[in-house]
């Protein structure tokens, strides 16, 4: 429930974590009340991408950066049709955004579209409260949705867990569309929607890919029905372990041995699809500055990530899945957690971050030259 206003800014607001901690602040963007899984992002640029990642579906983000809506926002860097994050907590929002590309303030934006947010809190706090924790549920009210706080805790402990949401459909688009090539045609993707940014079929495209985008829900028959040189499985919210129609539809790839790429979400159902476990993080890896090892090449790469889930695939062998030999082909350097695999017997592999990266960094570009080159192998 959210009510629009412009004195928002002025109406006190209350954040309640499901363990019974509370943080006192002000409303910023809508006033009402929400609810979701209470995540931090340690990305100090780029929260308009953030903010409308479908792979944010009904989590309260809180941003690290103190400093939040200094660039305003603009009709360009939208990664989707709409805000998906489910709360927004800033520290100091600013008071007068400062770019040429700046059509309104952060906070008209929120309040726009309806997203209760939170400012003037101590986010250091409450985000090594999350560290410390790990994530958990959470609700923002301002208003008239403030209560007493037990009346409070008493609803956010309702609230739904993000372990076993199955949420992919609910972001994916309802029917296929094509983002055409950049230039001169070369390949055919199909891409499986998951939860899928704007910014994805934009670098296949530069790359001369043809990418149809299907609905989270399409067969194996509606992939194969493009005609595909490569098939894509995006990024996208929820619980992998939920996830048993897109890994049926991979397997359904992988035993046609055409050249496979996952991102993110689509990382954790390669995996599935392999035999292997997936299990929940303890407070995941979100922000433009996560370091991983690409093990192919020994190179480290500063890279995006938005996942609450990972991989359980042993990292120092190779192991026998029903498709072949796989490997961990990527690491995260913070915790060791599986970044990547890849198959040595298929043209297959995947990777658990966003190497699409709006606003940044690019350091991971190359692996879409990579399932092109995968592509190229086939034809040839």
């Amino acid at each position: 429930m959210t009510t629009s206003t412009r004195g928002a800014a002025k109406t006190p607001a209350v954040l309640v974590l499901e363990d019974g901690r509370i943080f006192r602040g002000r409303a910023y963007g809508a006033v009402g009340e929400t609810f979701g899984e209470a995540v931090f992002s340690t990305g100090m640029t780029g929260y308009q991408e953030t903010l409308t990642d479908p792979s944010y579906h009904r989590q309260v983000v809180v941003m690290t950066a103190p400093h939040v809506g200094n660039t305003g926002v603009n009709d360009e860097d939208m990664e989707s049709k709409k805000i998906w994050v489910s709360g927004y907590v800033v520290r100091d929002p600013a008071r007068v955004p400062s770019s040429w590309r700046s059509r309104r303030t952060l906070d008209e934006e929120l309040d726009a579209q309806g997203v209760v947010g939170i400012s003037g809190i101590d986010t250091r706090a409450l985000t090594r409260h999350l560290r410390e924790r790990g994530a958990m549920r959470v609700g923002i009210f301002s208003g008239g949705a403030v209560q007493d706080d037990a009346a409070l805790l008493a609803r956010v402990q309702e609230a739904p867990q993000m372990k076993g949401a199955n949420l992919s459909a609910e972001v994916a688009t309802t029917e296929p569309y094509v983002v055409p090539a950049i230039g001169e045609k070369k390949f055919t993707v199909a891409a499986v929607d998951l939860g899928i940014k704007g910014m994805t079929p934009h670098r296949m495209a530069e790359r001369g890919i043809e990418v149809h985008v299907l609905p989270a829900t399409a067969t194996v028959e509606d992939v194969y029905a493009v005609n595909p040189d490569g098939v894509f499985f995006s990024n996208g919210p929820g619980d992998p372990a939920t996830a048993d129609h897109p890994v049926s539809v991979m397997r359904g790839v992988l035993e046609r041995g055409t050249p496979l790429f996952g991102i993110c979400f689509g990382n954790q159902i390669l995996g599935r699809a392999l035999g292997f476990g997936t299990f929940k993080l303890k407070y995941g890896h979100r922000g433009i500055n996560q370091p991983v090892q690409d093990r192919t090449t020994g190179k480290v790469e500063v890279t995006a990530h938005n996942h609450g889930f990972a991989v359980d695939a042993p990292l120092e062998k190779v192991s026998e899945t029903p498709f072949g030999r796989a490997e961990v082909s990527h690491v995260c350097l913070n915790d060791n957690v599986v970044e990547g695999l890849r198959l040595l017997d298929r043209p297959a592999f995947s990777v658990q971050y966003h190497p699409e990266a709006a606003a940044g960094p690019h350091d991971a570009a190359y692996l879409f030259d990579r399932f092109v080159s995968l592509m190229e192998g086939q034809r040839a």
